[in-house]
């Protein structure tokens, strides 16, 4: 495996970005919207019934008296804002399946954030989503409805990290993972996702590249490529506590069950797997083969929304939640709209040079 002993801490918190006082930029601009009503009734119950049967299998009934106030009031605050909602694949069935606009793996939603003609973007993810968002429509507004939604593989590293790695490595270029800041975005050369991390590696035709920030998917790149990689290390919370061990426990118990993983996890983990790719990537497989049990090794709401799409498959769930993913709440994208908070702000300078990292990520082609 054409890969160096992966450089850098061990991974850092930094602290959120804090709003500015006195509301966003965007709701003195635009003005906030009364609260809808969020009364349970026969109206809504109507009203909502056809997008409750997309989540039966996943949200029991007796939750849906609240969900669906919001989901009503939301999707017709959308039309009221020219608002469009980007949801991760990693969200909730509740908000996935009932009030996104977009759903998708990080480059999905990169692309389409670049063709919506929505004047509101709100981003249910992370908060590097919501800045890559707003790199790419630097005149839209760009919303996120909880400013501490973060990502430890993005507090991983620091646009000084990437400089002091450039000055040690002069003329090698950089790859950077889309889960890190505008900073770092801006100190790269071209990004890239886990759906096309050795596509965009092989793409610059160098010998050897600065991979970053995640170590096990630089670990992964590298078993695909001759390319060699110099790795960071930073790791997501949720993919790397998973075990090989847990796995083979799994399969032991049940021969036919079928394994698959995404590229952040352990490479021991990787090599129990029977497909490993990104969150569209293992969505796409399981549409393809049809399994009849199936692990997908990531974050647990993916495999909900999965199955609630296809609930004759059974999602063995040795699953682990994202406790920033689950910071994006209904009750929080309503408030989003209605006040036009948390506002994504970038400075000028910065989404610029980001842009052309992101923007060369998009174009690529194979």
């Amino acid at each position: 495996m054409p890969i160096v002993e992966a450089l850098g801490p061990s991974p850092r918190r930094s602290p959120p970005p804090v709003p500015a006082a006195g509301g966003s930029a965007a709701a003195r601009r635009l003005g906030v919207l009364p609260m809808p009503s969020l009364e349970w009734n026969e109206t809504v119950a109507r009203e909502t019934a056809h997008l409750y049967e997309r989540i039966k299998a996943v949200v029991p009934a007796v939750e849906w008296p609240f969900f669906a106030p919001y989901v009503k009031a939301i999707n017709a605050l959308k039309r009221e804002r020219n608002a469009v909602i980007l949801a991760h694949n990693y969200q909730t069935p509740e908000i996935y399946n009932c009030v996104a606009d977009v759903v998708g793996d990080s480059l999905q939603l990169a692309r389409e954030a670049t063709k919506t003609n929505a004047d509101v973007i709100v981003q249910c993810g992370v908060h590097f989503m919501a800045e890559t968002a707003k790199v790419l429509n630097p005149d839209k507004v760009v919303l996120i409805p909880d400013v501490k939604a973060g990502c430890s593989l993005a507090e991983a590293i620091t646009a000084a990290d990437v400089q002091v790695l450039r000055a040690r490595f002069p003329g090698v270029p950089v790859v950077t993972y889309v889960n890190t800041s505008a900073e770092v975005k801006a100190e790269s050369d071209i990004c890239c996702t886990s759906s096309n991390a050795v596509e965009v590696v092989e793409s610059l035709g160098a010998e050897r590249v600065i991979f970053l920030p995640d170590e096990y998917l630089a670990k992964y790149v590298a078993s695909q490529t001759d390319v060699k990689i110099i790795a960071w290390k930073g790791h997501c919370e949720v993919h790397e506590r998973f075990t090989a061990d847990e796995l083979r426990g799994y399969r032991e118990n049940d021969p036919g069950l079928m394994i698959i993983a995404h590229p952040e996890c352990p490479p021991d983990v990787l090599a129990e797997a029977d497909y490993t790719g990104s969150t569209a990537g293992m969505i796409d497989w399981v549409r393809k083969h049809r399994p009849s049990r199936v692990v997908m090794v990531t974050e647990c709401s993916m495999a909900d929304n999965v199955q609630a799409e296809l609930p004759d498959i059974e999602f063995v769930r040795p699953c682990n939640l994202c406790p920033h993913m689950k910071r994006i709440t209904l009750p929080k994208i309503l408030d989003s709209l209605v006040y036009l908070k948390e506002e994504v702000v970038i400075d000028p300078l910065i989404a610029e040079k980001a842009r052309r990292a992101v923007e060369r990520m998009v174009h690529l082609k194979s």
